[in-house]
């Protein structure tokens, strides 16, 4: 239950990341933050980013070993910057029409995956 608890933290923390990080790419495409100034745009971000921190770090904590999890530190990492990547691909492809997955990009991800399955090798 845990792991289940920790990996759908995970990707909601994930989805207010690349909110965060790329929304604001979005905003401008669509013409509503065009003027405004850098530091208004990372304000935007951060607050955000408030929400992401909210998920992820009790992801964290109820997901570690030392906390009593299932995972150990690596193997959180690991998982979250592959769920990390398939948040982004959704975004990408769905948002920003012009971006579009590629052959190298699944080789790429079948690359992090391999990475998730010699984690958790014992």
């Amino acid at each position: 239950m845990k792991a289940l608890q920790t990996i759908l933290l995970l990707i909601v923390s994930n989805v207010f990341m690349t909110f965060a990080w790329y929304g604001h790419l979005k905003l401008q495409e669509m013409k509503i933050s065009t003027n405004w100034p850098l530091y208004a745009v990372i304000l935007f971000s951060w607050s955000i980013a408030l929400a992401e921190y909210s998920f992820q770090i009790p992801a964290n904590r109820i997901g570690f070993q030392g906390n009593g999890g299932p995972f150990t530190l690596m193997q959180l990492k690991v998982v979250q910057e592959v769920i990390t990547l398939i948040v982004f691909i959704g975004f990408s492809t769905l948002l920003f029409k012009g971006e579009s997955l590629h052959w190298n990009h699944l080789v790429s991800f079948l690359c992090l995956v391999a990475a998730v399955y010699f984690a958790f090798l014992k």
